[in-house]
């Protein structure tokens, strides 16, 4: 299961709705997500905390440790898969409106054949397997 950087920031922000993310984080499976990810997850806390980007890269790490999620790389295949996924869902192009993080993200999920942990209504508009269990 690949956890989107939207579900690591309303997790540490207690978004509201940030409770339906625990069972799938505590479930059995593979978690991980991308370098992209923590990034982006650091730079909202950065803005939305007013704190350093340090201590807010910190916490990030924290979290995915404690939640044994792990770190994968991305290569090459993460850039034509990102292209892929503008191609089909980009902002512009499809309702889905995939932003650059998103479509790299879509990119990691689909490489690996893995399912989705995110927060909105985006991922919901691909072809990807949502990993939050249904209603």
């Amino acid at each position: 299961m690949y956890v989107d950087a939207s579900v690591i920031v309303a997790i540490l922000l207690e978004e509201a709705g940030f409770e339906q993310f625990g069972q799938p984080l505590t479930g059995q499976g593979r978690r991980f997500t991308s370098p992209l990810a923590i990034y982006e997850a650091t730079v909202a806390l950065v803005r939305v905390r007013g704190v350093a980007v340090d201590v807010a890269r910190a916490t990030v790490l924290d979290f995915l440790a404690r939640g044994a999620i792990g770190v994968e790389p991305q290569e090459a295949a993460h850039a034509n898969g990102a292209l892929a996924a503008f191609d089909r869902f980009g902002k512009g192009r499809h309702p889905a409106a995939l932003n650059m993080g998103d479509c790299f993200a879509y990119a990691a999920a689909q490489l690996a054949g893995a399912s989705i942990l995110f927060k909105g209504d985006d991922f919901s508009q691909t072809d990807l397997p949502s990993a939050l269990p249904s209603s």
